[in-house]
């Protein structure tokens, strides 16, 4: 990409130009393009050698690229007034945005909108929404309903991405929180923008492979889930447990817990900020495009986790609607957007009945120490229960 912050720093705006600097600095094509893709300082070898060429300053380079360290950012805040003044005219004020967007459908806890959900975002009160959960698209090459491109470079990926979370900032209520799910690799950098606006939370790992082995790498095997509330504190937060983790054949313990059975809360085991329950989508009676699609275990967690009924939820990135259909079943008020086609969205609700016994199932088998099914098994195969442990202990007080 010719037209990238690394190649306009040099002032580099052909091929041609780009060959021409490589022989003047003694850098290679490969590493200039490998540095201007990244959108990274190269190193310093090659640094050296890239601002005597361009005649830049160390700092003046840093600056073209927005590469800001501590020690530059410390000279910013001892000059900011003298560089404010500078600056001033030429930051562009945020102007609402008017392009149109359509609601196309609504219940009597929610509304969603066909459009850009930026376009929707400023349009929308501040401070307005008790949660927000954002899927947005990863950038990898994959063909939406929507045909959005979904192949930016990474300078202009970010810089999208910084738009709509600083949105979310706005939009979220003091003690509201915020969740983004994404690539680890992309979430680092969104984690990077909500460190100087929300308060850091988690980032929960959601164990799911989801792409092949790639060699000489480390095997991709979960998503990336940001959580981050506004303000010191989170206005709701409700602890949520999961079953005791057991064999799926026997039923039997995975992990010894030798004498200390009975102090397991029958209401289930703390839940960590890595999940293994959460299952990728591909049973065809709740998997409704060709798309990636949310678990609706995924979201009935978040939802049931930090808001209660009547809360109002945002999801910009409709997608097919997974979480507009637990906001509803929950008893929460919802905005959505979708920027493609909203039909299988709208086809979610006519069949929403399946979709809430589904999330009560979900609900029924949480908050305890075993499900109904997992008790038949382990009663099958004579292992312990927890009425069993405190029978015992009841009737051997000194063991």
């Amino acid at each position: 990409m010719i037209n990238s912050s690394f190649y306009k720093a040099l002032e580099v705006t052909s091929e041609k130009e780009l060959n021409e600097f490589a022989k003047k600095s003694k850098v290679s094509i490969s590493k200039l393009k490998h540095y201007a893709t990244e959108n990274i300082l190269p190193t310093k070898d090659d640094l050296i050698k890239i601002i005597q060429a361009s005649n830049l300053s160390e700092i003046e380079f840093k600056l073209k690229l927005g590469i800001i360290d501590e020690t530059i950012l410390d000279a910013i805040k001892i000059n900011s007034h003298k560089i404010s003044n500078i600056i001033c005219k030429d930051v562009k004020e945020n102007i609402i945005d008017k392009v149109k967007v359509e609601l196309v459908f609504n219940t009597d806890l929610g509304k969603l909108y066909n459009g850009d959900c930026i376009s929707l975002m400023q349009q929308m009160q501040d401070e307005s929404v008790d949660l927000i959960f954002a899927d947005p698209p990863f950038n990898l090459d994959k063909s939406y309903e929507s045909q959005i491109d979904d192949n930016l470079s990474k300078e202009d990926y970010i810089k999208w991405t910084e738009k709509w979370v600083l949105k979310c900032v706005d939009l979220l209520k003091p003690g509201g929180s915020l969740f983004i799910w994404n690539l680890p690799k992309w979430n680092t950098y969104i984690s990077n923008i909500l460190n100087k606006y929300l308060t850091f939370r988690n980032w929960i790992a959601i164990d799911i492979k989801y792409r092949l082995p790639i060699k000489n790498r480390l095997y991709p095997s979960h998503y990336s889930l940001l959580y981050y509330i506004k303000g010191d504190k989170s206005s709701i937060f409700n602890e949520q447990r999961v079953p005791l983790e057991v064999c799926r054949l026997c039923g039997g313990d995975i992990k010894d817990y030798g004498g200390y059975k009975h102090t397991l809360n029958t209401s289930g085991i703390n839940l960590s900020d890595v999940w293994y329950d959460i299952p990728p989508v591909r049973h065809s009676k709740y998997k409704t495009r060709d798309s990636n699609e949310l678990s609706l275990k995924l979201l009935e967690r978040i939802i049931s986790m930090t808001t209660k009924k009547g809360d109002v939820v945002f999801d910009p990135f409709g997608g097919s609607g997974t979480t507009y259909v637990v906001s509803e079943v929950l008893g929460r008020r919802w905005v959505g957007v979708e920027i493609g086609p909203v039909d299988c969205i709208i086809n979610r609700f006519k069949e929403i009945e399946s979709q809430k016994s589904f999330i009560e199932d979900i609900q029924k088998n949480k908050n305890i120490l075993f499900t109904e099914k997992t008790r038949k098994i382990r009663i099958k195969h004579g292992h312990w229960l927890p009425e069993q442990i405190k029978q015992k202990n009841r009737s051997n007080p000194n063991d």
